[in-house]
């Protein structure tokens, strides 16, 4: 169809089951255009430097929880290839994020040095450092520029970009246990993508839970439960491993979810009505978008 202004406009008026048509055929063939000129030579490249090198080095510029995510597909990677990841600091998003940590940046300096810890501390990865230039073979920002919705799922935009399929129910990252801290329910609500509909209060007497992640997000919850604790990590390796020593995790689609699910603990997540794109795979987890299903699923994984 011929991208006619003056037919657009004359549907527009006269008939608008035609100019709804109008509009999806031309965005159509706009999103065509664009993969067939930007999109697939990156993804037959990304193929055929799989298949023809043995070590891989591979690009993500953020946010935290997208990069934690990609992890599950350079794992799978890393059984037949050295694999080494670049972080890029500092790149701006185009759209708008509210309350997002970093600003007017994927990841800003601050975070990146709280992550690479984390990073740095996966078997299955030869490097983890700040990029700085360096030639890379995958970029997994990549899966920004492919005209699809991406609401599905976070782990997969990485096994389609790939073509590298595994197994979602097993752990992709992995970290020791803390030291000190163990047994806790903990806890981290961020303010992006939460759940209106949800409310917290049924806990206000509950105890042993703790609060990870952000001095402002412990003092919003804690107007809901009254006998919650904070404890403000050093980076996220240790937040990691405050995760893997607790009891189970709760938390909406954030940085620190990424973590429990990467790690496979028991967890709960608040589902997202507006973007979802996270949700549990494997056992022990749980996510739930209504209140009654979250204080079942609460008393099951809070047994014994």
């Amino acid at each position: 169809m011929i991208n006619n202004p003056i037919l657009k406009l004359w549907y527009k008026i006269t008939n608008k089951y035609k100019y709804q048509n109008y509009k999806h055929e031309q965005a159509k063939i706009s999103r065509i255009k664009h993969y067939n000129e930007k999109v697939y030579d990156n993804i037959l490249n990304i193929q055929k430097k799989i298949e023809s090198k043995k070590e891989l080095s591979f690009l993500h510029s953020g946010h935290t929880g997208d990069l934690i995510y990609s992890l599950a597909a350079i794992k799978e990677l890393s059984k037949t290839h050295i694999c080494k990841l670049y972080i890029e600091v500092n790149k701006e998003m185009t759209g708008f994020y509210g309350n997002h940590p970093s600003g007017k940046y994927f990841l800003d300096e601050r975070i990146v040095k709280l992550l690479l810890p984390l990073v740095k501390s996966q078997k299955f990865l030869q490097t983890a450092q700040v990029y700085n230039n360096e030639d890379v073979d995958i970029d997994l920002n990549l899966f920004r520029d492919i005209p699809i919705n991406i609401r599905f799922h976070s782990t997969r935009w990485y096994a389609h970009l790939t073509g590298v399929h595994f197994n979602m129910n097993e752990p992709f990252i992995d970290v020791d246990e803390h030291e000190s801290i163990k047994g806790k329910i903990v806890i981290n609500r961020s303010p992006r993508y939460r759940n209106e509909y949800i409310k917290y209060n049924f806990l206000k007497d509950t105890k042993n839970i703790l609060c990870i992640g952000l001095k402002s997000e412990f003092d919003n919850l804690k107007k809901e439960i009254h006998n919650l604790e904070f404890y403000d990590s050093k980076d996220f390796l240790e937040m990691a491993q405050i995760i893997k020593s607790s009891k189970f995790f709760i938390g909406n689609e954030c940085f620190a979810y990424s973590v429990a699910e990467g790690l496979k603990i028991p967890r709960l997540l608040e589902a997202s009505p507006d973007f979802p794109v996270v949700f549990p795979s494997g056992n022990n987890g749980y996510d739930f978008y209504h209140q009654n299903h979250f204080e079942k699923f609460f008393k099951k994984l809070n047994k014994g």
